[in-house]
């Protein structure tokens, strides 16, 4: 099965997940700009025009050519109410015998530890499983990102491992912990730090 759409809109309790749009320009710079502190030591180094209109209209057109082409899906946490909260995408999907992708996520300073990110996790894993096909989902981050680590465990990854110098993040090589949740898990619980 290939899987191909560019309106995909998942709900959960409390929000809509669906692809970026020109409208949401003012909200998502103002959310990662009041949040820069809480998200840089996670995430790679900001280019100087990272909260322009233009690097902006620019996401949004990767995002829509991304689903449509089947290789990403990214989406913006909305809450029911019409804040947006964060994003999380859905990428390098590989199909073919891998029929899998990696999931990264980022989560607005004021919406952090509320359990929006668990929310869009489950919802977005169900959709790749049940509507994409994929097999396996990926997901890395820094070893003492005990937020997201958590996350991951109580969404269902399983800790696989260490990547030694997977991404620059804050502008340095660092090693990310390693986690996969896949359709049919029948793995035991890894307790491994």
């Amino acid at each position: 099965m290939i899987w191909r759409r560019t309106s995909v809109r998942l709900e959960t309790e409390r929000m809509i997940l669906r692809l970026p749009a020109h409208a949401d320009f003012v909200g998502w710079s103002r959310l990662r700009d009041t949040s820069r502190d809480f998200l840089t030591p996670w995430e790679p180094v900001w280019s100087p025009d990272h909260l322009t209109r233009r690097s902006f209209t620019n996401r949004v057109y990767w995002a829509a050519r991304a689903a449509r082409s089947g290789s990403a899906l990214p989406l913006f946490l909305i809450r029911r109410d019409g804040v947006l909260l964060g994003a999380i995408t859905l990428d390098n999907i590989r199909r073919g015998p891998a029929q899998s992708g990696t999931v990264g996520y980022w989560i607005g300073a004021p919406f952090a530890r509320q359990g929006y990110m668990r929310e869009a996790i489950g919802a977005l894993v169900h959709h790749a499983f049940t509507q994409m096909d994929l097999s396996r989902i990926e997901a890395a981050c820094l070893p003492e990102n005990a937020a997201s680590r958590g996350v991951l465990e109580r969404s269902g990854f399983k800790y696989e491992g260490v990547a030694q110098s997977y991404l620059q993040i804050n502008g340095r090589w660092r090693n990310h912990v390693l986690y996969a949740n896949l359709r049919s898990d029948r793995r035991g619980r890894t307790d491994v730090r």
